[in-house]
C-alpha cells in the first residue's frame, strides 16, 4: 500500500522540478501531476492530467482526483496562477488536504545586505517575486497544518533550463552570464525532491528555506560547474549590479532539516558530469 494511499497532485508536474517530485513520490504515493505543453509521454500517462493555467478550471481537476496533498510548481501567466492559487486556497478550506508551495529566494531580492530566514520580512523588486509574496501572503492566513511555504534558491541539475543554458553557451562560443558581486545559495532537483518527501512523511506545515547550508559567489559557482562539464575555455561577461557584495541566499533558522537532508554548494556541482 503506498504512503497509506495517500493521493499527491503536482501541479506543474511536467516542468524539470515537476518531473524530479513526480520520481521521487510516485514509488510511495498515489501521484498525479499536470501537464500544459502536449507531450505524448504525459499524454499516454495515465497519472497525468492537462491543465491551461489560464483556460482550466482547478477545482474540476482537484474534485477529480481528490488529493490529500497538493504541491504547486506551476509556472505561466501570473494573473492566472494567483487565481489558480485562490481557489486551491477555497478547497483546502472545504477538504482534508495540504498545500506545500514552491516560493524562491526573490521574495527577499529587495534586500541585498545579509542572507534571509523564514520569519524576515518579505519584500521584493522582481515582478516575479512580488508574484510570490502574493500567493504566500494568501496562504500565510490558513492554518499551518493547512500549507507549507518552501523557499527555494537557483535550482540546478544535468537537465536543469540553467545547465543546458550553459552548455549551449559552450558548443556555440557564447558568452555565460556571472554575477561576480552576488552571494547565493543553491539546490538541486534530487535533493529538493528528498527534502519535500520528508516533509509531506513528517506532516511538516510553515516555511522552509531549503537551499544549501553554506553560500557562495555566483561566479566562482558557475565556473566551478563549467569545469565539471569539461575541459572548455568559456567567455565569461561579467555582470556588476552594484558595487558592494549583494546576497539573494534563503538559509534555515527555525526549521532545520535533518542533517542527512542538507547539501552543501560543492556536493552540488559534485553532481555535475557530462551526461
Amino acid at each position: 500500500m503506498k504512503g497509506g494511499d495517500k493521493k499527491v497532485l503536482i501541479l506543474g508536474g511536467s516542468g524539470f522540478i515537476g518531473q524530479a517530485i513526480y520520481k521521487e513520490l510516485c514509488q510511495y504515493y498515489d501521484t498525479y501531476g499536470t501537464y500544459n505543453s502536449a507531450r505524448a509521454s504525459f499524454e499516454n500517462n495515465k497519472q497525468f492530467v492537462r491543465y491551461d493555467l489560464r483556460e482550466d478550471d482547478i477545482v474540476q481537476i482537484l474534485n477529480r482526483i481528490k488529493p490529500q496533498i497538493i504541491i504547486s510548481a506551476v509556472r505561466g501567466d501570473f494573473a492566472s496562477q494567483v487565481q489558480a492559487h485562490q481557489h486551491i486556497i477555497e478547497y483546502l478550506h472545504q477538504n482534508k488536504c495540504k498545500l506545500l508551495f514552491l516560493s524562491s529566494a526573490n521574495v527577499f531580492d529587495a534586500y541585498s545586505k545579509y542572507p534571509s530566514y523564514e520569519n524576515d520580512k518579505t519584500l521584493s523588486e522582481s515582478i516575479y517575486g512580488r508574484l510570490k509574496i502574493r500567493i504566500e501572503n494568501m496562504l500565510l492566513r490558513l492554518p499551518k497544518s493547512k500549507m507549507a511555504i518552501l523557499r527555494i534558491p537557483m535550482v540546478f541539475g544535468n537537465t536543469s533550463p540553467r545547465i543546458k543554458e550553459i552548455k549551449k553557451a559552450i558548443w556555440n562560443n557564447e558568452a555565460i552570464e556571472v554575477f561576480p558581486n552576488l552571494v547565493i545559495n543553491v539546490t538541486n532537483d534530487d535533493r529538493l525532491s528528498q527534502q519535500i518527501h520528508y516533509l509531506i512523511n513528517r506532516n511538516k506545515g510553515g516555511v522552509y528555506h531549503l537551499g544549501s547550508s553554506d553560500l557562495v559567489h555566483h561566479d566562482d559557482f558557475i565556473k566551478d560547474i563549467v569545469d565539471r562539464i569539461g575541459e572548455f575555455s568559456p567567455i565569461y561577461k561579467r555582470v556588476f549590479t552594484t558595487n558592494e557584495e549583494r546576497y539573494l541566499a534563503v538559509l534555515p533558522k527555525e526549521n532545520k532539516l535533518p542533517k542527512n537532508l542538507r547539501i552543501s554548494y560543492q556536493e552540488i556541482i559534485d553532481h555535475h558530469l557530462m551526461i
